[in-house]
């Protein structure tokens, strides 16, 4: 199918062709169908890139060195966190079962009524595949807020699902760990409200939960203590991440300047959504869940160019006890995805405030890429560099 057909059909599926997208929170813009093929095209584009570079370093001794200290590193968070929560003694359930995508099921995913038993491999656990891991930017998504404050922990009191989130970064340029970048993340909660923002239902301007900065290690690698995000109208369960190059660490836990250079989503499989969305005050959302093979952005999944899923696994025997999730994602530090990355608003040493010059797009396409612009033909399909 032609690059333009496969996301209008993808689309389709969400939208059902309708003529204007109503806007899934407040201050998004609305795009037609033909808008939105046309930058999506541009970012299956990119991911396909992307992937290449990353295949490029399969046997690189970098990653290979990596994903041995990985393997050692997931395990002995694992052990940790089970300590935290007082789970030495409970089995630990590992259950992964992924319908909509069945060739990364296939390939990653599928550990499905495996469990952490004395002796059990410590790679087929934690271990994963570094070519496949790949998230490529794809869109700003609502209600960024720059300057939140760098700490692990952001859970600021909200209920939900605990998640322990591992992400390990690599430049695709050089197949080494992008160390001393500022990572940012930010989610919903269990009900679909975002932190941050002033528009009508969300958190306000001076709240942070499930929002927060660090700064990755040697390895590439940032731990954040969220919760699993929830849901909200038209787009399927997801966590956002925004990468900063070059900013500069405020004495105030905050950060300024820098360069943005990647901005991505990370999705999760629909079985592990489904049981997350069982349990309170997740299922006390009345908003219609988005199902990932509905989803704009999950949908070039299916084409096999990146795998948007993070590994994970249950802490204890019943979801409620906590998640560790994992992800590898391949980055170009030499990006500036700048002017796609749009704040609702900003927080200062005065507190949060509006950003008088929101204006959001949808898509980001990064300018190291060349080829057709908004308005002009459809069909021409993007030559990555």
């Amino acid at each position: 199918m032609a690059p333009i057909s496969r996301f209008t059909a993808a689309l389709a599926l969400a939208y059902g062709f309708c003529g204007t997208l109503t806007a899934a929170h407040p201050g998004e813009e609305q795009h037609d169908i033909k808008h939105i093929a046309r930058q999506m095209k541009r970012t299956a584009a990119i991911a396909d890139y992307q992937a290449a570079q990353m295949n490029a370093c399969v046997d690189s001794e970098h990653v290979k060195a990596l994903q041995e200290r990985a393997i050692k590193r997931r395990a002995a968070i694992t052990e940790q966190l089970r300590e935290e929560r007082g789970l030495q003694d409970t089995p630990i359930f590992d259950k992964r079962n992924l319908q909509d995508f069945k060739t990364w099921a296939q390939t990653q995913h599928n550990k499905t009524g495996s469990a952490l038993k004395p002796g059990a491999s410590l790679e087929a656990l934690f271990g994963a595949n570094p070519t496949c891991i790949l998230a490529p930017d794809n869109a700003n998504g609502p209600y960024f807020v720059k300057g939140e404050q760098i700490r692990s922990n952001n859970v600021d009191g909200q209920k939900g699902v605990p998640m322990h989130l591992e992400i390990q970064f690599i430049d695709v340029k050089t197949c080494k760990p992008a160390p001393e970048i500022l990572v940012d993340i930010w989610a919903c909660n269990a009900t679909g409200i975002y932190s941050g923002v002033s528009a009508q239902g969300q958190g306000g301007l001076n709240s942070a939960f499930l929002r927060s900065v660090q700064k990755t290690d040697a390895d590439g690698v940032v731990q954040f203590d969220t919760n699993f995000p929830g849901h909200y109208g038209g787009r399927a369960t997801h966590e956002h991440i925004i990468t900063h190059v070059g900013a500069k660490v405020e004495a105030n836990g905050s950060y300024t300047g820098g360069t943005i250079n990647h901005l991505s989503q990370l999705f999760f499989e629909q079985a592990l959504i489904n049981a997350v969305e069982k349990t309170a005050p997740y299922n006390t959302n009345r908003i219609q869940m988005t199902q990932n093979d509905a989803d704009m952005f999950t949908g070039y999944a299916a084409t096999k160019a990146y795998d948007p899923f993070p590994s994970y696994t249950y802490l204890g025997s019943q979801i409620e006890q906590g998640i560790f999730a994992w992800a590898l994602l391949g980055i170009d530090l030499n990006a500036n995805v700048e002017q796609y990355a749009t704040n609702t608003a900003y927080v200062d040493a005065t507190g949060g405030h509006n950003n008088p010059s929101f204006n959001m797009g949808i898509v980001a396409t990064p300018p190291s890429t060349h080829g057709k612009r908004e308005g002009e033909e459809e069909e021409e399909v993007l030559d990555a560099e």
